[in-house]
């Protein structure tokens, strides 16, 4: 657990949770102004429980845990990624639900990011190593090795609440469209 003490000054943090049942990664920015800091990250080592559902209380655990102690505003989550093992992603899902309830019990705001997504906003490539991730991450929030958590979960997880934090400055849509089809059928009148 790689840990930056929590300062007193008004800000909003970002929790960050990479969801797994082998690994889950989590890590912590406090954002002031259009300023993000790390506070922490680390990894929430599973492979030792044999039992899934043991799994699912000590993921339940340390979120519960990372809510009471540094009672963030907001939980940037990455989302399943389709994958041909259907075993595999209905672990990966519980995983996530169990993440998601235990910051809900707190009035956290969940948003849910595609692997790509997060990918793409850090290094403006969707198909980014979990390494490049990690490199740019200690270049934006100007770390020093001995912040960084090895395990790379956990800096996928830190680069989830980025994300987060570099969306957070753009205005949402009033109007939301699925395709393109949707949105000339939406805008008639604007076209013709």
């Amino acid at each position: 657990m790689v840990t930056q003490e929590k300062d007193s000054g008004n800000g909003k943090i970002i929790l960050g949770i990479d969801p797994g049942t082998t690994v889950m990664g989590y890590g912590l920015l406090r954002v002031t102004g259009n300023k993000a800091e790390m506070m922490e990250m680390g990894v929430l080592m599973l492979n030792k429980y044999t039992d899934p559902y043991t799994k699912l209380e000590k993921i339940w655990e340390r979120v519960d845990h990372l809510c009471r102690i540094y009672t963030p505003d907001e939980m940037a989550i990455e989302a399943p990624f389709f994958g041909k093992n259907v075993q595999s992603m209905l672990k990966l899902g519980r995983a996530q639900g169990v993440a998601i309830a235990a910051a809900r019990l707190h009035g956290i705001s969940i948003t849910e990011y595609a692997p790509m997504k997060i990918k793409m906003a850090l290094t403006g490539n969707g198909d980014a190593s979990k390494e490049q991730v990690s490199g740019m991450l200690q270049k934006l929030l100007r770390l020093i090795p001995e912040q960084v958590n090895p395990k790379l979960d956990a800096t996928d997880a830190l680069a989830a609440a980025y994300c987060h934090f570099l969306q957070m400055g753009r205005p949402k849509s009033e109007k939301q469209y699925s395709s393109w089809k949707d949105f000339a059928q939406k805008n008639k009148e604007k076209i013709h």
